[in-house]
């Protein structure tokens, strides 16, 4: 799980908002432009789905 959070915010560690792969894995997720991703709109998905992202790094986990 941490390891594909290390990756998955690579340069982007202390502002994972800015990330361009989670903004477009938040685009395709929830449907918002990737470009009006801000930090309160990030932290408001990453808590309201942060069911399905558990769920998700454990199957990434199991994945690798």
């Amino acid at each position: 799980m941490l390891p594909f959070l290390w990756r998955a915010t690579k340069g982007y560690r202390l502002t994972p908002w800015r990330s361009p792969y989670l903004r477009w894995r938040i685009e395709t997720y929830w449907g918002t432009p990737a470009d009006e991703i801000r930090f309160q709109e990030f932290w408001r998905f990453v808590w309201r789905s942060r069911a399905d992202l558990i769920r998700m790094l454990g199957w990434v986990r199991n994945c690798a």
